[in-house]
């Protein structure tokens, strides 16, 4: 907790603001109001793989995990509570974990809960720890929800397990009926647990990897599998009447959205152009979105500006189509490893200019983190917790404030405006504004050692008031100061620092 600055403290640090403000960089920032590009949707995360267990801590823990993960409130001093996502993707299991050892999925952790047993009978208390959290979601104000699914269910499957025996698709298409209506099962059971009728259900999850390993539940598909799952499923939604929408792509990498070969590339021309033979746009319940994951394309800096451009380009030309960036955590590249824990600002900083470019260059509309909660030694989670299925401690993370410097502020239906900015290092200045409601929401992510000062004063800019809330080493979305006009806004070096102006 930060201590209150005596009088003395303050006169000095004024002093010395006022000695050195003129030696600090300054960015000019355009702002172009009249040419807005993509509207947000949402900011989210999933429930995968710890929420089954840390779902049924003690109420203190889990409530905090939760208030850390939705919350849009602050304490008296102004301190955020949570950083306010809006989207909560809800693991669907393939029943590895009812399996246990025989699974021959060797970390626990990774095994997966599901409502259909073993024995082809339905307990819908199977999933307590996830249905927790979907529970807190709700309460919180969450009112978009996904179901996805890395796996058949192993009833489904070729050789009966959560992930492929040979690289090939496990999901045995003679039991497809039965899938699809275990999807269908599954929806409606959520909604008589909790109220809640998912907004979407995404089938398949990174159908290009060969899934033929003992890590995890996953099961590949070329894109015409993929088009003979979400037909039947399409069918059995609306024969059960269910308003959920099939969400389609989830890429376990962006270029193969729009290249990578034909079978399992391409995706989407594949599933959104209509001479296709696996065309899926025409089905009334496939939303008008195709998501990929950022995995491995983040570095070099030229390949990650190019491939974001490929697939803005390629989602623009198709009418009404929306892209969602639906998946990322830090596996490595080139500037950062994924393995080791950080709750600091060096991955914080990897991820703020991350969204930056997936929200600035790729034009996502939506943008999900992969784990909400880790008990893992590895930069893969927001919430951190003690690997212990009953109870322990909990850690926040600078990553989980970096994203909540978007996903506080930046509301569903904000508007991005397209920037330039003059007088700053661009490959160590990221900047992006978003017209919300009344505000002007500017998230600047500095990466360099030095402070800078930022001027949004251009003739169009009529906001009066400003006010800045900071992710560094010393604050956590902090609101830190306010500035009675658009000129000279302070934002510390390594620091994610969000604008509110008003």
């Amino acid at each position: 907790m930060l201590r209150p600055l005596t009088l003395a403290t303050f006169f000095i640090l004024f002093s010395a603001a006022q000695l050195t403000a003129q030696d600090k960089p300054i960015v000019k920032v355009t702002i172009d109001y009249q040419h807005p590009a993509q509207a947000i949707e949402s900011f989210g995360a999933s429930d995968a793989w710890a929420c089954q267990f840390a779902g049924l801590w003690p109420d203190e823990k889990r409530n905090r995990m939760a208030e850390l993960l939705f919350s849009n409130k602050s304490a008296k001093d102004g301190q955020p509570l949570g950083i306010g996502l809006n989207f909560w993707r809800f693991s669907i299991g393939a029943g590895s974990a009812e399996q246990g050892t025989s699974s021959t999925i060797t970390d626990e952790w990774h095994r997966q809960l599901s409502f259909l047993g073993l024995d082809g009978k339905y307990n819908w208390n199977a999933m307590p720890g996830q249905i927790w959290f979907l529970k807190a979601a709700k309460h919180y104000g969450v009112k978009e929800f996904l179901g996805f699914v890395n796996s058949p269910h192993v009833l489904f499957t070729l050789n009966q397990r959560a992930y492929s025996s040979a690289g090939k698709c496990n999901l045995d298409f003679s039991k497809l009926d039965q899938f699809t209506a275990d999807l269908s099962a599954t929806i409606k059971g959520i909604k008589k647990l909790t109220g809640i009728e998912l907004n979407y259900l995404s089938p398949v999850n990174e159908p290009q990897w060969n899934w033929a390993d003992h890590k995890q539940e996953g099961c590949p598909y070329t894109n015409e599998e993929i088009a003979k799952v979400v037909r039947n499923l399409s069918q059995r939604l609306i024969s059960e009447k269910l308003s959920t929408k099939i969400q389609i792509g989830d890429a376990g990498q962006l270029d193969y959205l729009y290249a990578q070969g034909k079978s399992k590339g391409h995706q989407i021309s594949s599933f959104f152009e209509p001479a296709s033979a696996s065309y899926l746009g025409g089905l009334s319940n496939v939303d008008r979105s195709i998501s990929g994951h950022s995995y491995f394309t983040t570095s070099p800096e030229k390949k990650a500006v190019e491939i974001r451009t490929a697939v803005a380009t390629e989602v623009a030309r198709i009418k009404d189509l929306r892209y969602w960036m639906s998946e990322y955590c830090v596996l490595g590249d080139d500037s950062l490893k994924g393995s080791g824990r950080d709750l600091g600002m060096e991955t914080a900083l990897f991820i703020g200019k991350l969204i930056h470019h997936d929200l600035s260059i790729s034009n996502a509309t939506s943008w999900q983190w992969w784990l909400a909660i880790s008990p893992n030694n590895y930069k893969d989670g927001l919430v951190y917790i003690d690997r212990s299925k009953e109870d322990g401690k909990v850690y926040d993370s600078k990553t989980l404030w970096a994203m909540g410097n978007y996903s506080r502020f930046i509301k569903p239906g904000s508007r991005r405006l397209p920037v330039t900015t003059s007088g700053s290092d661009s490959s160590r200045i990221h900047i992006s504004s978003y017209q919300s409601g009344n505000k002007l929401i500017t998230v600047v992510v500095n990466r360099t050692k030095t402070d800078l000062l930022v001027d949004l004063s251009d003739q169009k800019n009529t906001y009066k008031m400003a006010e800045t809330y900071v992710t560094s080493a010393q604050y956590n979305l902090f609101p830190v100061e306010k500035y009675k006009s658009q000129h000279s806004i302070n934002i510390p070096a390594a620091s994610v620092t969000t604008i509110v102006s008003q």
